[in-house]
């Protein structure tokens, strides 16, 4: 069975993000970039299923820039066996990505696509919700549990209410939660193996997807400053500031 694996190039979940002083968008010149940490738990998890007999081939794709191609040298370092770029320089909004991977799915026929829930940059927790309904195909989103039963993949979602457990007929689409699995160390001989496996670049044309932006961004604000908070002697003091400043009781 093959697997497709959708990575995200993102800013580093450590950095402190910075908005442009001409608030048109995030600063990220000279800014460490990453995998989106969803992402690299999809990665790990289809490596697992790869390890377990039941996944021949995984094929990470990623969307974006040239420089995503470090992202998918990182994924084929985790344990991807080849790498498909979409090159762009055009802005990427979900459903651009969407229509882009349909097109992949329908070339490749994967029997599953995993990716992260959403991305630490935008958190949109779109792409693989429309990807399912552009391909018609079954979907678990949130999943913290992943096994592949009799031909099927049995999800377990981490919902409101606490755990849901779907069957899903493949190929399907599944979204990755934190709690699915802690992705493993990329070692150096496997970062070396990495450079010279397969990395095919296309750009959207040659796939006939459209993905100029439907949603223009018109400003990018820093959140408020949070005032400082204040010691209280007692719960009387507490009770009466709630009461009478605050007034939340």
């Amino acid at each position: 069975m093959k697997v497709l694996v959708p990575v995200k190039r993102v800013v580093d979940y450590n950095v402190k993000v910075r908005v442009k002083s001409d608030n048109t968008g995030v600063d990220i010149a000279n800014v460490k970039m990453s995998m989106n940490p969803f992402d690299e738990i999809a990665v790990e998890e289809a490596v697992r299923l790869k390890e377990k007999g039941v996944v021949t081939e995984i094929i990470a794709v990623s969307c974006g820039v040239t420089q995503c191609q470090e992202t998918l040298r990182t994924a084929m370092a985790i344990g991807a066996d080849r790498a498909i770029l979409v090159e762009t320089a055009v802005e990427l909004q979900p459903l651009a990505v969407a229509k882009l991977l349909k097109a992949l799915v329908d070339k490749e026929q994967p029997g599953l696509i995993i990716l992260g829930k959403q991305a630490i940059d935008d958190d949109c927790n779109q792409t693989g919700q429309m990807l399912a309904a552009l391909a018609d195909l079954p979907q678990a989103t949130f999943a913290s549990k992943v096994e592949i039963v009799d031909g099927k993949a049995r999800v377990t979602r981490e919902v409101d209410g606490g755990l849901e457990t779907v069957l899903l007929t493949m190929p399907a689409v599944v979204t990755t939660d934190l709690r699915l699995n802690e992705p493993r160390y990329v070692t150096l001989p496997n970062i070396m193996k990495a450079k010279k496996k397969q990395m095919d670049i296309v750009k959207p044309e040659d796939l006939g997807v459209d993905v100029l932006p439907r949603i223009e961004t018109l400003k990018v604000v820093e959140p408020p400053q949070r005032g400082a908070g204040i010691k209280v002697p007692d719960v009387a003091t507490l009770v009466d500031k709630l009461k009478n400043e605050a007034k939340v009781i």
